[in-house]
């Protein structure tokens, strides 16, 4: 029996795997983006904490940075799916429901993915809120400005201009995160290849096609990241 080519297993036919990969991909990109917008709020929160907070929430925040970036993120997903399936579990028996009942893949990867990246961003965005330079703040309550409308004018701008590069490091990092998640069932790019790979008995033709798909999404949107750093940066003189 002939073997397929390797253009006949990605394409759309009997033997072509392109769809599934490509439904595969797409659950990839959704993962990462759940989780990196989960990020985004927990590292927005941190941030916050660590900067205008109390004793109290420095410390926190400082917990949380200094555990989730020392914690595997492997092991979070773990701590997320499982530690979850046991409270839903425990919460189902009371009410008369018998077995495991497990945590939601998708929505258990999506919160360990963001809350480790929010632990990454809450650092970006310090960083980039300690760069505003003061003399602008002062300016802007010279002029009579509220909290309100110097957070909106002044520092939520400048802040955002000096966090996107970082933000588009965090969001590589997540994009590679989001593979770990199959160990939750979720059918993304890397699991939907393992599936691919042990029905075809071709492991590197299908791991080579998700490393091409992988690289190519990570091109594109760090070309889109590129892209929004020259847009708020218009019109800033570089020294």
């Amino acid at each position: 029996m002939t073997q397929p080519s390797f253009l006949d297993l990605i394409g759309s036919g009997p033997d072509g795997w392109g769809p599934a990969l490509a439904a595969g991909a797409l659950m990839t990109i959704l993962i990462a983006l759940a989780g990196y917008v989960v990020g985004m709020l927990f590292g927005a929160l941190g941030a916050w904490a660590k900067i205008a907070g109390g004793p109290i929430a420095r410390g926190v925040a400082g917990t949380y940075t200094t555990v989730l970036r020392g914690i595997p993120d492997l092991l979070v997903i773990y701590l997320f799916y499982f530690g979850g399936s046991t409270v839903i579990s425990a919460f189902g028996h009371l009410f008369g429901a018998t077995g495991f009942i497990s945590f939601p893949g998708f929505l258990a990867g999506a919160l360990a993915v963001g809350v480790t990246s929010g632990a990454q961003q809450t650092e970006v965005f310090r960083g980039a809120y300690k760069a505003v330079h003061t003399g602008e703040l002062e300016a802007a309550i010279a002029c009579g400005m509220s909290p309100f409308i110097r957070f909106r004018r002044i520092i939520a701008p400048l802040t955002l201009r000096y966090a996107l590069p970082g933000m588009g490091n965090v969001w590589q990092v997540v994009l590679k995160e989001s593979a770990l998640i199959s160990i939750t069932g979720v059918v993304e790019l890397l699991r939907q290849s393992q599936i691919a790979a042990g029905s075809t008995g071709r492991p590197f033709d299908f791991y080579f096609i998700a490393a091409i798909i992988y690289l190519a999404i990570s091109t594109i949107s760090g070309a889109l990241l590129q892209f929004s750093e020259k847009r708020v940066n218009r019109g800033v003189r570089r020294g």
